[in-house]
């Protein structure tokens, strides 16, 4: 069996960032998180979290770490030995953050369940370029994608180009999504 998701990324407009995926039931939450690293774009360079809702929640899905988990009052239940089955079995909904100085909180929404058997991801549509690693969070982005739409050839947006790594003159499109290159990734 196969569990539909519909992953979108909190507070992201113009466009909405967001990805439809399919994933084994039989894939623990570690491998969810890779599975959401690779169809946003993201590259695993911080600490994740999946929850039942942003704000008080009973449980925290990561890799415990033992210093770490003294600051939290929840349960925290171990991302590579938790499957997914276990947890949407009984919720619709669940909440992933990564990058805890960025906070990108992603909304995870089960859409269905599909009977067919698989044994990897599949990115089925998406919307929007993820946002770039250590851009500052939300407010970040924004100045980011402002940089490039006020003034493409300005200061600013050749800082941005550089820090990128884009070539003179090649813009940040947040408007790009390539589903090809997201399988293509998931594939591997």
């Amino acid at each position: 069996m196969q569990y539909q998701f519909r992953i979108t990324l909190n507070g992201i407009t113009r466009p909405t960032v967001w990805r439809r995926v399919a994933v084994p039931s039989t894939f623990t939450f570690y491998e969810f998180h890779r599975v959401i690293q690779q169809s946003f774009g993201w590259r695993d360079g911080h600490l994740f979290e999946f929850r039942e809702r942003e704000r008080g929640s009973s449980f925290r899905i990561t890799i415990p770490d033992r210093s770490a988990d003294l600051w939290f009052t929840m349960k925290t239940v171990d991302a590579r030995k938790s499957r997914l089955s276990k947890i949407f079995d009984t919720l619709g909904k669940l909440v992933y953050i990564y990058d805890f100085g960025d906070n990108w909180t992603h909304e995870i929404v089960l859409e269905s369940t599909l009977p067919e058997e698989g044994t990897k991801a599949t990115c089925l549509e998406g919307e929007g370029a993820c946002p770039p690693e250590d851009c500052g969070g939300f407010p970040g982005y924004e100045q980011l994608k402002a940089a490039f739409e006020e003034d493409p050839k300005g200061e600013e947006a050749n800082d941005y180009r550089e820090w990128l790594g884009l070539a003179e003159g090649e813009n940040w499109d947040p408007y790009r999504f390539d589903r090809e290159r997201v399988n293509e990734l998931l594939g591997r």
